[in-house]
Formats: C-alpha cells, structure tokens, sequence
C-alpha cells in the first residue's frame, strides 16, 4: 500500500476485501427456522408440546381426592396458595399410567380460564426441531380418541406427535369431570 492513499480509499479497499470473504456465507433466509417444544413420553409414544403451552413443570404433587369424579382426575393439589386440578392424561386416553412413580411429572397450562395439571409418565425436556421437518400424522398413526390434539409430528429416531394442550383443556370432554 502506497503511502499517499487516502483514508476514504484505504476504508474503500478494506470494504471491498470483506466483501470478497463474505460471499461463501449463506444468506439469511437460507438459515432453518427451529421449533422448541416440551417433549414427554405416555406409554411408549412421545409427544412434543408447544413452548407457549405449558406454563410450568412440576414433580407429581400431593393430590386431595375429590368424590364424584371421572377415575382420570387424580385430585386437587395446592400450588402456591391456588388450586390446580391434577388430571391423569394416560387415563384421560384410557390407559394406565406407568408404574414408576419417580418419573411422573405434571405440565402445568394456564389457558384463558382454565388452570390445570396434565400428569404424565415422564418429561423428556426441551425438544428442538426444524419447523420444515414438521409432518402431518398419518391417518391411524395415532388413535383415534388422541388424534383431535395431534398437530402433526417430527421424525428423530422415533415420532415425536406435536400434542396441544390448549386444544385438549378447550374440548367439552375434558372440561366434564363429574360422574
């Protein structure tokens, strides 16, 4: 570089040079879009909900029974001073709930005015995907009393069904609780 050269053309050829190694990157909107949800298991299927549907996560409380009930209500717990009715989803499906105790855990969803526990076997955490790899779920893929939630699912290894927990506690079943 000649000694003469301006600070406008020295600031010009630095412009130009960064230009020239900036070429390979890829564009912005080549760059995959990701979708977050809270992977859970029910029996041997895992499901994936949706991040903005589940408020909290919470170990298999304390539940006060209550009488004249559906057999899938486990109870009432107590949950910093409000009540959260503690639903046993499986059971609500019409299945049993896993034998081991340990692993259960409660998603918590907090919809419009409906608060309510959803117990499940397990929680497998956050679960990232890419939002293009989003399939449809097959006709009797799921069944059939299940299907109404299922938005579709994301193949890794094994499907993971997106199941929507808003769309669940919004149906008229769910809400029918007495016997």
């Amino acid at each position: 570089m000649a000694q003469s050269q301006t600070a406008f053309a020295l600031l010009l050829d630095i412009d130009q040079r960064c230009r020239s190694l900036a070429a390979g990157l890829p564009l912005q909107e080549t760059r995959q879009q990701g979708w977050s949800g809270i992977g859970f298991r029910m029996g041997e299927r895992l499901y994936v909900a949706p991040m903005g549907e589940v408020d909290e996560i919470l170990h298999e409380p304390r539940c006060a029974t209550l009488p004249g009930v559906k057999p899938w209500v486990r109870g009432i717990a107590n949950l910093r001073g409000r009540l959260l009715p503690v639903m046993d989803l499986h059971a609500y499906f019409g299945h049993e709930l896993s034998a081991v105790r340990k692993q259960r855990r409660v998603l918590v969803i907090d919809h419009q005015d409906v608060f309510a526990g959803l117990l499940v076997d397990e929680v497998l955490g956050m679960q990232h995907f890419n939002e293009r790899s989003l399939m449809p779920e097959l006709a009797g893929d799921s069944e059939p009393n299940i299907s109404p939630y299922i938005q579709g699912r994301f193949l890794r290894e094994q499907a993971w069904r997106v199941f929507s927990p808003r769309a669940l506690v919004q149906s008229p079943g769910f809400m029918d609780v007495a016997l």
